[in-house]
Order: structure tokens, then sequence, then C-alpha cells
């Protein structure tokens, strides 16, 4: 059966991955497992983690191996941006962009601390200079432009180097006709930075208008826990596909904040990655396990599309 054909099929869940839904709205996990990627534990981490969705006890190390879903209950357990860029990408083909680029203090912004001294300390903590990892690599095969935001530097949030690394990374995939994966994991525009944070929402948005508007390259934006403000009110929600991981948190606003404003009770669950999809805000929900495969299906039929030709 042509992949065309698979997608014809089951065009009745309403998404393009539609064959999947069914499995994450289970959280049900693959049995397929990539034994032979080396797993190395950071000791000064601990051994051990706390599930947020029961409060068990989990082996880090065996946890890594799983890529962080549980297998009782598949519940996704927080994941740093290196950890998904070795699980979507082929072993070796990695290829970084700016990652020396770093954010200044250019406001003075100071409450309990300096902005800049929290900046370097989650960069000691984290390994990184900023919330986002962007670069190329190749996916199943498939030359892909990626760029995986990290929540452990300071929740993710979106200041001017991260709306500057994306913006490059998508420059770079327009100009060489890549398609293009954000996975998104933020709280939103970074406060510190004020009026700075709050143009990247403008500038990664103009030029993805001409990645996938004028040059009709594709964008496919994956949504984890969480995704909210300013990531979720811009570049978040712009895919041609979006997907999301199962009982991911997506919102603009918090749930108290809206419950404050409109004075009205907000239900459980109004806010998940099942919800949204409920709603037609999402096009599918992936569990992890699947993400890759599910990503290379899409790219098959677009590798054989028209948007190598150079013009």
């Amino acid at each position: 059966m042509s992949v065309i054909n698979w997608f014809e099929d089951r065009r009745k869940f309403g998404g393009l991955i539609g064959a999947f839904l069914e499995e994450a709205t289970r959280g049900s996990i693959s049995s397929e497992r990539e034994r032979d990627r080396r797993i190395s534990v950071n000791a000064n981490k601990g051994l051990w983690a706390r599930c947020d969705n029961r409060g068990n006890m989990l082996h880090v190390k065996f946890s890594k191996q799983n890529r962080s879903v549980r297998e009782e209950c598949g519940y996704h357990l927080s994941m740093n941006s290196m950890e998904r860029i070795e699980l979507l990408i082929d072993r070796d083909t990695w290829i970084p962009m700016d990652e020396d680029t770093t954010a200044r203090d250019v406001s003075g912004f100071f409450d309990e601390d300096s902005y800049q001294n929290r900046i370097i300390a989650s960069q000691d903590k984290t390994g990184l200079t900023d919330a986002v990892q962007t670069g190329i690599g190749y996916l199943n095969g498939t030359i892909i432009a990626l760029g995986v935001m990290d929540f452990h530097l300071t929740g993710g949030s979106m200041g001017s180097v991260v709306g500057e690394k994306i913006t490059r990374l998508i420059e770079y995939a327009t100009h060489k006709f890549l398609p293009l994966v954000l996975i998104r994991a933020s709280g939103g525009a970074r406060m510190q930075e004020g009026t700075l944070s709050s143009m990247q929402m403008a500038k990664i948005s103009s030029v993805l208008q001409l990645h996938q508007v004028q040059k009709k390259l594709l964008h496919i934006s994956v949504l984890t826990y969480p995704t909210t403000g300013g990531v979720t009110a811009s570049f978040g929600m712009l895919g041609d596909i979006i997907i999301a991981e199962s009982k991911a948190y997506i919102a603009f606003a918090g749930k108290r904040v809206i419950e404050q404003t409109s004075r009205q009770k907000i239900p459980d669950g109004f806010q998940a990655a099942e919800s949204l999809f409920d709603n037609g805000l999402l096009d599918s929900i992936v569990p992890r396990n699947l993400s890759k495969g599910v990503l290379s299906e899409i790219f098959e039929p677009y590798s054989s599309s028209p948007y190598k030709r150079s013009r």
C-alpha cells in the first residue's frame, strides 16, 4: 500500500497520522526498542527520579532507555533537548548551529538575583548556552532542519537568543529547501528581556511565512509538556502539521488566570493535548516512542515533491 493510500484510509480519524490516535489516547507504548543506543547517566543528578503522574520512584537509566515514558501508565516524563535530538536524528549525523550564541542583560533586570546570574546558573546546570538547540541532521535518511527547545533552562523561555537561533534555522532551511521540525517545550516569552522577548514572536512568524507560504516548504510543529504563553500564541501553532505528545499541557494563559479573568470554572483537562485535538487544534497525538516513525512517514511523500528543485 502506498503512503498516499495509507493517509486516505485513515482520513476519518481527523488527522494526517490518525492511525496512531487510538494508541496515543490509551497512552500505549510501542514494543520496539533501540537497545543499541548507549545510555549515559549523570551521577551528579542521582540515579532515581520521581514520576510526576503517580509519584513512583524510577531508575534514571531504565527510564532513559524507554525514552522517559512509563511503561505502566504511558506517562511522558520530561526530556532534555539532547535526548530528543538523539531520539529523532540518525546516529552521527547531527550538525549543531549557533552553539556559542548567548544572552546579554541589556535591561539590567534584577529581582531576587540578577538576570545575568540566573542565566549563568542555568548554563552551568544544563550545559546549554540557551533554551534551544538548533541544527541539521538525517531522520531515517531524510535531511531536516531541527530546533528543540529545552524546558530545563529558564523554563524554556523564549528570549532574544532563542528567537534568533530559531530564526536563523528557519532561514537556513528556506535557503537550502529543507523540511523544518520545531519541538516546543516552553513557559512562554522570557519576561526578564521585556520587549526584546515579545519581538521574537513576530520575527519567527515572519520568517515562517517565507518558508511555508512563499517557498511552500514543510514545517512540522511538535508540542510537548508544556507549551504555553508567547510560544503557543505565535510559531507554536503555525505548523503545516501540528503534533502533540500525549497529555501535553498546551495553553496561552494558565487555568487560574483564565478562571480569575472570566469568572468561570475551567474543566479538568481543558488544556491537555487530547482536549485540543477534540476541538480541532491539533492534527494528531503521537506517543513519543512512535514519533520518529511518524515523522518519517510524513517525509516520505514530501521528499518526492518538487521542493528540492533549485530556483
